[in-house]
């Protein structure tokens, strides 16, 4: 009883309070939103009336309140928010209303209404009002309400073109939102939109001067999120805008990333201005577009022989060495290093065996690479390139046994990357030596120094042609692969009629034909070539299934997969006469057909394909090894469809850590060369710290691709971090050659080019994928899969295909002549500025340097100055200014 009693007391404070609380937001209200509250009841009552003029007026009254009303970007304007609680009561008028004006009207009220109540899922009431309204007046009811409904409008669109209903109501009202976004600065909502109803065509009429620069650069971002045709759509489209638009640099840029060579010459062609060409010419060579212009004939044809000369000179990277010497030049780091400079035993603990050091074959095969790896690009070093006449020391190279002798003279190209007027006469009198392991290496040696340069003369077919039907084996490997690096990505045809017998001639060791198809995917890289794609699956149909289960069959399938490299759906035809080779081949190059194809392209189903594949628990023997042998591939096909978009490549560095914790053996040991992929030249600490715990796995072989990969990440930053990881490591393991061995040459491509030279096929601000970079990574990638027997083994002269990617970390600017010029840049982190509102600063925690400035990963540059300007929007490597006309120099 006391208990009830209790609640009969508490029951009216509790009346009491809740009338409190109901009259609380009438208190609040101001004496003007009492009155317009009031005015707005009743005008609802009116919208009731059976009187059509009365109707109408309450009616314009209350459009007019809606229309004139201000508030503040995060509050609902009063007069909707008073019209709310009579949502019901004029839906109800509505339905109930006869067909008129008033009827549009109102129903163009509602449509405003719901867009600012929350309504069930599908419901898409503000778009079923507006469609009942008035449907040629959306400006009028602003850019919020705009963009609520193209949301609902893209929708019912979806829904209506599953069910073929008609949707031409749809695109009237589309057809007046876009150009509102597009005068309005809110290019990527039009963009998205559109895509939405399928009407991306009707985005280039709409492109002006001032709004183009957004809209092709959100075009051009938004690629790698959609799916086939639509991002080649997206593409050609940001391609046709940037043509009209007189932005040649920005036309090519796109034009490469479609990689077709028709649409490149086409770019390249329609641009006039001399300088700008030359621009061109410029990112033409960085991206190894050798083969891409022909400057004698064709659409780009060059008449000005002057001009023609300039431009070969620019296009065929004969400046290169003279620049990359002028960058080592001004940061004083011409002076040769010895490998010794590099490993810094001092600095190691004492695990070191003691005493003398022994000239042991396989520590000095380590420091023949660690010293070219150091030395690329300088022309001179204190091993190879010293003279021994007149004094009794032998000559480096002969202290290396046998094969790595091979790598030892082959070093000498890799010193002199990209000089090939003083490269050549170093390697000469190799070529005439009594010693075939010599004579291979300057073969190779005069394919390196010819790598990412054409010289006019073509010394290098020359030199090498000959020795390609040599009855030696070694000199043969050393001739092929020599071709493949001196013509990658010319899609020259000499070399094709050189190279296919080889590969079709069944007597030839596999070992032959594997570098044979290795260098015609070099030299073929994205040509999808017919010829020799047919003679590559010829080759794989022709061979018995002991031969297709060895190291050099996967050197085969990645020739194949080179030529198809980023074409995407173009390699289908192919991918199905893979699935009727030999079983113990058959699933390997399906996963590496589809994984070079989609190179860059960030397509997510394929990755979803081949997670499923590293997923699979497959219960082998050692006769049937070859069963999880695809399993290797598939992961790195995840690394090398992700790795050109900075999101996708960080999904896929968490998958891979998922896999190292679930995956199979063969899945664990090619996660260190994914990750590598995902960041070359790119050390992120993350990265580094999962390495560097690989390097120490109990599995041999997962421990190797890790060490290497940690040289690959590093390559060419001089990371203070990771070399102190790499001695340590090379103090770990001083006891065991072969890993010792690959921790030295992780440690000369950590110091690459004294910290000039990067690997990174990813260049212009992380927009394009270099084919022919990407390559050479590829061919030291699939080596690592079979570590022992290739370059643990005696072919390890095949990490020498790094030099495809090798390319100077610089920023360099130069005059209209061509001659240096040193301007103050601006060099920070980039921001990613896709679809942000105004000018956003591109750059962040900047420091301002004088060119030529070296870049990391992750960064952009900006000119310090207006006293000229850039012909390219981008920074990156050879810039061309010119003198700014309106620039006054102000009086100190």
């Amino acid at each position: 009883m006391a208990v009830a009693k209790e609640e009969q007391k508490a029951a009216p404070d509790k009346q009491k309070q809740d009338g409190k609380k109901k009259q609380e937001p009438e208190e609040e209200l101001s004496d003007e939103d009492l009155e317009l509250k009031k005015n707005i009841e009743l005008m609802v009552e009116r919208v009731k009336d059976s009187d059509a003029a009365i109707v109408k007026a309450a009616l314009d009254a209350i459009t007019k309140e809606i229309h004139t009303t201000t508030s503040s970007m995060t509050a609902v304007p009063k007069p909707l928010k008073f019209l709310r609680p009579h949502l019901e009561t004029l839906i109800s008028t509505f339905e109930a209303m006869l067909a008129g004006p008033n009827r549009q009207t109102l129903a163009d009220v509602l449509s405003l209404l719901t867009s600012t109540v929350a309504g069930k899922e599908g419901e898409r009431e503000g778009l079923r009002f507006k469609l009942q309204g008035n449907t040629s007046d959306l400006e009028t009811w602003g850019h919020e309400y705009m963009r609520h409904l193209a949301g609902e409008i893209a929708e019912e669109y979806k829904d209506r073109h599953e069910k073929e209903q008609p949707v031409d109501d749809l695109l009237h009202l589309v057809a007046q939102i876009v150009p509102y976004h597009m005068t309005h600065n809110a290019e990527p909502e039009a963009v998205d939109l559109l895509l939405e109803v399928d009407q991306l065509d009707k985005l280039e009429q709409h492109v002006d001067d001032k709004n183009y620069a957004r809209t092709c650069l959100y075009l051009v971002s938004c690629c790698t999120y959609l799916p086939e045709p639509e991002d080649t759509q997206v593409l050609q489209l940001a391609h046709r805008v940037y043509m009209a638009q007189k932005k040649y640099h920005d036309a090519l840029r796109v034009a490469l990333r479609l990689n077709e060579p028709a649409t490149i010459e086409a770019t390249f062609a329609a641009c006039s201005d001399v300088l700008e060409r030359r621009q061109l010419g410029y990112l033409l060579a960085r991206h190894g577009a050798w083969g891409a212009i022909n400057l004698e004939e064709g659409p780009a044809a060059v008449e000005d022989e002057a001009e023609r000369e300039a431009l070969r000179e620019i296009i065929s990277n004969s400046k290169l060495s003279e620049h990359f010497l002028a960058l080592a030049r001004d940061l004083d780091v011409v002076e040769p290093k010895v490998p010794e400079d590099v490993y810094k035993s001092h600095l190691t603990d004492g695990r070191q065996p003691a005493g003398a050091a022994l000239d042991s074959a396989r520590q000095n095969l380590a420091s023949t690479f660690v010293n070219a790896f150091v030395n690329a690009g300088y022309g001179q070093d204190k091993l190879v390139t010293v003279s021994t006449e007149g004094n009794d020391t032998v000559h480096w190279i002969f202290k290396n046994k046998d094969h790595g002798k091979t790598s030892a003279t082959a070093s000498l190209g890799l010193i002199s990357l990209w000089d090939v007027e003083g490269g050549l006469p170093l390697i000469d009198k190799y070529l005439y030596s009594n010693d075939n392991a010599v004579v291979a290496g300057a073969l190779l040696a005069t394919g390196l120094v010819n790598c990412g340069v054409q010289n006019e003369n073509d010394p290098a077919f020359a030199l090498i042609s000959d020795y390609v039907s040599n009855a030696d084996a070694g000199i043969r490997s050393g001739a092929i692969l020599g071709l493949g690096l001196a013509y990658a990505g010319t899609q020259r045809e000499e070399v094709q009629e050189l190279l296919v017998p080889l590969v079709l001639d069944s007597d030839q060791t596999m070992e032959v034909a594997g570098l044979a198809a290795l260098a015609l995917g070099l030299v073929f890289s994205s040509s999808c070539k017919e010829d020799v794609v047919e003679a590559l699956l010829t080759a794989l149909m022709s061979r018995g299934e002991t031969e297709l289960s060895g190291v050099w069959a996967k050197f085969l399938v990645l020739g194949l997969g080179l030529l198809f490299l980023g074409k995407q759906e173009v390699v289908e035809p192919t991918l199905e006469i893979a699935k009727t080779l030999a079983e113990c081949v058959s699933k390997y190059a399906q996963v590496v057909l589809d994984g070079c194809a989609y190179a860059g392209s960030g397509n997510v189903l394929k990755v979803q394909e081949l997670l499923a594949l590293c997923g699979e628990h497959i219960e082998t023997e050692e006769a049937a090894a070859w069963k999880a042998v695809h399993q290797g591939p598939a992961v790195l096909g995840i690394a090398l469809i992700a790795m050109a978009e900075p999101l996708g490549a960080q999904m896929a560095t968490r998958m891979l850590e998922h896999l190292l914790s679930y995956g199979e053996p063969p899945v664990r040991r090619c996660v260190p060369l994914a990750l590598a992929l995902l960041h070359v030249s790119d050390p992120a600490q993350q990265v580094v710290d999962a390495l560097s715990r690989l390097s120490h796995d109990a599995d041999t072989e997962a421990a190797q691709n890790a060490v290497l990969a940690l040289g690959i990440v590093g390559a060419g930053t001089n990371n203070a971090r990771l070399a102190g990881i790499l001695r340590g490591l090379a103090s770990y393991y001083y006891k065991e050659p072969s890993l010792l061995f690959l921790v030295r040459a992780a440690q000369g491509l950590a110091h690459m080019g004294k910290g000039l030279i990067g690997l990174s096929p990813i260049h212009t601000d992380k927009q394009l994928l270099s084919g022919v970079a990407l390559s050479g990574l590829l061919a030291v990638l699939t080596a690592c899969q079979d570590l022992k027997a290739t370059i643990g083994a005696k072919h390890h002269y095949l990490l020498y295909c790094l030099a495809t990617a090798m390319t100077p970390r610089m920023l360099l600017t130069v005059d209209n002549e061509g001659q240096l010029l040193s301007v103050p840049v601006r060099v920070g982190q980039a921001v990613d500025v896709v679809a942000q509102a105004g000018r956003p600063k591109t750059i962040t925690g900047f420091q301002t340097h004088t060119t030529p400035v070296l870049m990391s990963a992750g960064e952009r540059a900006e000119l310090g100055s207006e006293k000229y300007l850039p012909l390219t929007p981008i920074l990156e490597g050879t810039v061309i200014l010119k003198t700014n006309p309106d620039y006054v120099e102000l009086a100190e």
